[in-house]
């Protein structure tokens, strides 16, 4: 017969609130969890590390005398209530904890590589006028309304707008899972992306969960942040309006760099209806029609009521929008996304030239295939 081990039963209920998970979901795997819960029974060691898995907890951790605090390892901007905040779910925590890893590897390789600083990053503060800070990141990355306005639509722009943000130097992982697991997926409503500022390795990742048309703004609030050098989660929206100082900042600078002000204000037509101005404008500035609205507000045109009103209808029809026309998508073009397209190329070089072990490649780009791998290299142009 199995030993069974002693567990401090808190443990047990920490491990399943921190997953997210009821002790009712799990029963049919573990029959007596609630024996286990109330401190009737232990479970063996096989049990006990079983759960951990199922909970996504580290094993060791069941071993403590008491839960442990797990503090957010970045700064925490969002707006949500206090009993939410105070208890980061083990899907946030682990993606924010393999960012870091990925970003100290790059950092380390550039260092190797010679790589200069990144000058922007840090170079703005909240005192630095809003429209000239949108400016100065939309030359630095090559983002234009005029260049925008010849792609055919916000979706291909959004993806030239992250290329771009990439060639400047900035890791964008956008993933809507934990790692490359998709029994893990991301929830919108905790998150929906932060930045880790570094010099060396800026790092921006979005929640790919959200729709698309809301991770245009995303990824431009939190190029923000990289400006304005402040690591930190974020969980705003374009019709978001924050009272914290630094959010309220970067969510003004997002809107501009995506829209300028004046140039809507040229393009807005009086007696218009809401709905032809949403899309024409959409069409013409190629950002998604969330952004539009958020910048009609800021322009008077529609008040703050109007604003959220339309933004959470409007945000409704492009889910649904989404759901017909979206796909599985390219394995591969996903691998790129997920851990970012400079990231995967630098690890997978650095990889085949014996740098870097297979295994800690295997495990930052989360695949397990040698096939894969070398597939994943011959599309970079990195292997024939």
């Amino acid at each position: 017969m199995s030993q069974r081990v002693a567990v401090n039963p808190e443990l047990l209920h920490w491990a399943l609130a921190r997953a997210g998970v009821s002790a009712d979901t799990l029963t049919g795997k573990f029959p007596k969890l609630r024996n286990w819960l109330a401190g009737e029974l232990m479970p063996t060691l096989k049990q006990l590390e079983a759960f951990a898995a199922a909970t996504h907890t580290a094993i060791g951790l069941m071993f403590l005398s008491e839960p442990p605090d797990e503090p957010l390892p970045i700064h925490d901007f969002r707006t949500m209530p206090e009993a939410v905040l105070a208890r980061p779910s083990a899907d946030l925590l682990d993606t924010i904890y393999l960012c870091q890893q990925r970003q100290a590897w790059y950092r380390n390789y550039q260092r190797i590589q010679g790589t200069q600083s990144l000058a922007f990053v840090g170079s703005a503060t909240r005192q630095d006028s809003i429209i000239e800070t949108a400016q100065r990141i939309a030359q630095t990355i090559g983002f234009s309304t005029a260049e925008r306005q010849r792609l055919p639509n916000w979706s291909e722009a959004l993806r030239r707008f992250i290329a771009l943000v990439e060639q400047s130097g900035v890791l964008v992982m956008i993933s809507g899972v934990v790692g490359s697991n998709t029994h893990r997926p991301l929830n919108p409503q905790e998150f929906r992306g932060f930045a880790l500022v570094d010099p060396l390795a800026p790092l921006i990742f979005v929640n790919g969960k959200d729709s698309k048309a809301a991770q245009m703004f995303t990824l431009a609030h939190e190029l923000a942040h990289l400006w304005l050098g402040e690591s930190g989660i974020s969980d705003v929206q374009a019709a978001n309006l924050p009272n914290e100082a630094v959010e309220r900042w970067c969510n003004a600078v997002a809107a501009e760099l995506l829209v300028p002000l004046a140039r809507i204000r040229e393009s807005y037509r009086p007696g218009e209806s809401l709905d032809e101005a949403m899309q024409r404008l959409a069409g013409q500035f190629k950002v998604s029609t969330l952004v539009i609205l958020r910048r009609l507000h800021d322009l008077g045109v529609i008040d703050r009521e109007t604003l959220w009103d339309t933004y959470r209808e409007e945000l409704e029809r492009l889910k649904a929008l989404s759901r017909k026309t979206g796909g599985g998508g390219d394995f591969y073009n996903s691998l790129g996304a997920r851990v970012s397209k400079r990231f995967a190329s630098s690890l997978v070089a650095s990889t085949l030239e014996g740098q870097t072990p297979f295994t800690e490649a295997f495990r930052m780009l989360g695949i397990r295939k040698s096939a894969t791998f070398y597939e994943e290299a011959r599309r970079l142009g990195l292997h024939g």
